[in-house]
């Protein structure tokens, strides 16, 4: 059992303004290994730090541990309009990650907020909510849905197995409902395969910028070289939404090619905090991976340090 002296130490790492971005990325990773209530506390703190991506981290993370304890703090965050949409999304999602009935009809209120992103992503987190009741955690017995090989507690269940012609009509087809979508494109990731990573590239063209960044999310969870020529893309559009760039850059750290570290140091010093701070995180994870450490968010010693 993790101590409370441990996770009080990580802790007070993650919410030191005066820590580098990049050792607090890694503070955040390990409370969400070590979880638990004081975990969620700790990361719950953070949420009144300057930077937006953080704070949009934290939301994640939060999200992903799937702790009810989370749900008061992720919900305030999403009602403060004053944090950014992009945190406020994410708030959102986490929610929604979690699983609890009890904010449905949260969900449901801010599905009609004039955030678009916000607005989004509350309408899917409802359709996940509803989806859960009427079938639950469980594959469908025939076995149609296929498993997350990535662990991660995705906004919607994939589609149920078709072709990757077929899953790709369905990602860019713009008149059906963003959960229909959204099926199809943790369908294609769990494919893996390049013909599958092209087909999602070419969603970085849609309309939506929150499907554009969830696209970017999933390449980068599959890590395939073919996916870097779509992510460069989009992270040198200047009129693109930060919001998609940021996880471009992110998913480009994570692929790790020769060709990723040169165009995340391009844009390091980029005129959007969201994107020069994706790119410093993305190119520290880069460098601490290739020194031979197995995991990125397992420095519990250094942190204490």
């Amino acid at each position: 059992m993790t101590s409370v002296e441990t996770v009080t130490a990580v802790g007070q790492v993650l919410v030191d303004p005066a820590v580098g971005l990049t050792r607090r990325f890694r503070a955040l990773f390990t409370l969400r290994n070590l979880g638990g209530a004081e975990a969620v506390q700790w990361i719950s703190k953070a949420f009144s730090d300057e930077s937006a991506l953080l704070k949009h981290e934290l939301a994640y993370c939060l999200g992903q541990m799937q702790d009810t304890s989370a749900i008061p703090s992720l919900t305030a965050v999403l009602k403060d309009t004053q944090q950014d949409p992009m945190v406020r999304h994410e708030a959102g999602e986490a929610l929604g990650a979690i699983g609890d009935l009890v904010v449905l009809d949260l969900l449901k209120e801010y599905s009609q907020d004039p955030v678009i992103e916000v607005a989004e992503t509350c309408q899917l987190a409802v359709r996940r909510l509803e989806w859960l009741q009427t079938r639950g955690e469980k594959q469908l017995d025939d076995g149609s849905t296929d498993e997350n090989p990535y662990c991660s507690v995705d906004p919607a269940p994939p589609a149920e197995r078709k072709s990757v012609s077929e899953l790709r009509i369905a990602l860019l087809d713009e008149t059906q409902p963003l959960f229909e979508r959204y099926r199809a494109m943790f369908a294609l990731r769990n494919l893996g395969d390049e013909e599958a990573v092209l087909a999602l590239g070419d969603g970085l063209q849609c309309s939506s910028a929150l499907f554009r960044h969830e696209i970017g999310y999933v390449l980068g969870q599959m890590q395939h070289p073919a996916g870097v020529p779509a992510l460069r893309a989009a992270l040198e559009r200047s009129g693109e939404s930060p919001m998609v760039r940021h996880e471009a850059a992110e998913a480009l750290g994570s692929i790790g090619k020769e060709e990723c570290l040169a165009v995340l140091q391009q844009f390091r010093g980029d005129g959007e905090r969201v994107v020069k701070e994706s790119c410093e995180v993305a190119l520290d994870m880069l460098e601490y991976e290739n020194s031979g450490q197995f995991q990125y968010a397992d420095e519990l010693v250094r942190l204490q340090g």
